[in-house]
């Protein structure tokens, strides 16, 4: 068959023409020579549409060019690539979009303009007007935070914010932050995260969580409510001793609101409510176990001898256990002496 065009023979591509004339005659892709790609001045990101985004700008523009480029349908697994520089008031970039009709690659080169405007996106207009949906209130119980234990708070809620940050939640921040009542306040722009971030401190503190909610207005035809979050620290913290109900307990583990102790008589260990314990007596945390001698043990005591005073104290062991160590660890509670394990 002959081409209709250039009439040479041979195989015919489409509409009566061969390949060669076919592509001479189309083009398959065309675009504007510039577009305008709204940036963030305070945290770089890009708005396509009516969406910020915080992705890189090379996937930003293959969709700023999907949207504002006609693209022929007769192409197959289209492929869009960038090289930018540059230039006075944004980018100057060469576009290259690729594709497949039948077995025949199609690759078209296009100059493009990206004229950068600055802008404040979204989340930074909140966060610079002070916009938060919840307080995250952290509140001691009868024992003062530390300086130490007030820190380590901090970063943790930092840490979690960042790391919901990380999973895509750009319109989570912080707006403030301050020691208030021995305690922190966190002002979080959002609900649900003020949520996380509170039975987060609970799983890792232990304590109570109390919600209330605060009517703030309309918005978008809806009641808006902004949260508070308060947790109760526990009084007491994993490597606590305590006297409960005349008997004394080491805290093994806290979790929300669980506490795992272990009876020093006996080593044994119970789950209980943090409420049934409120009113525990708090003896001390893990600087009151010191070491003694071990000096001999039968089956059911060992006898011990203290560092300082040299005296022989004869312990009951709390299980049929046997020690292989010279030196054992003890706790001294109202002049009464008990095993570590």
């Amino acid at each position: 068959m002959f081409c209709v065009e250039c009439g040479i023979e041979g195989t015919i591509f489409r509409d009566g023409v061969c390949k060669n004339c076919y592509l001479k005659t189309h083009i398959f892709t065309s675009g504007p020579c510039i577009v305008d790609l709204p940036v963030c001045v305070h945290c770089n990101s890009y708005k396509f549409k009516n969406t910020w985004t915080n992705e890189l700008l090379g996937d930003v523009l293959r969709r700023v060019i999907k949207n504002n480029f006609q693209i022929s349908r007769e192409l197959d697994k289209v492929d869009i690539n960038t090289e930018c520089k540059e230039a006075k008031d944004g980018l100057s970039c060469k576009v290259f979009i690729s594709g497949f009709i039948d077995d025949l690659e199609i690759a078209e080169e296009h100059s493009m303009q990206v004229r950068l405007k600055r802008s404040v996106c979204d989340v930074c207009s909140r966060q610079s007007g002070g916009y938060y949906e919840a307080t995250v209130q952290i509140r001691p119980d009868k024992v003062k935070l530390t300086r130490r234990e007030l820190d380590d708070i901090t970063s943790t809620v930092s840490a979690l914010v960042e790391d919901l940050q990380a999973d895509g939640n750009r319109a989570l921040f912080i707006t403030d932050m301050g020691e208030e009542h021995g305690g922190l306040d966190f002002y979080i722009s959002e609900r649900s995260a003020g949520l996380v971030i509170a039975k987060k401190i609970q799983e890792q503190y232990g304590g109570i969580i109390k919600q209330s909610s605060k009517n703030i207005g309309m918005k978008d035809s809806r009641q808006m409510y902004r949260m508070t979050y308060l947790i109760r620290l526990s009084p007491y913290k994993k490597g606590d001793f305590l006297k409960h109900n005349d008997a004394f307990f080491y805290i093994v583990s806290i979790h929300r609101n669980k506490v795992k102790m272990m009876d020093l008589s006996s080593w044994e260990e119970t789950v209980v409510d943090a409420k049934t314990i409120q009113n525990a007596s708090i003896i001390g945390g893990e600087d009151f176990i010191k070491e003694m001698i071990l000096v001999s043990q039968t089956k059911d005591e060992v006898q011990i001898m203290d560092l300082k005073k040299y005296g022989i104290n004869v312990v009951k062991k709390p299980k049929l256990i046997s020690y292989d160590s010279k030196m054992i660890k003890v706790v001294k509670i109202e002049d009464k002496i008990f095993l570590i394990p």
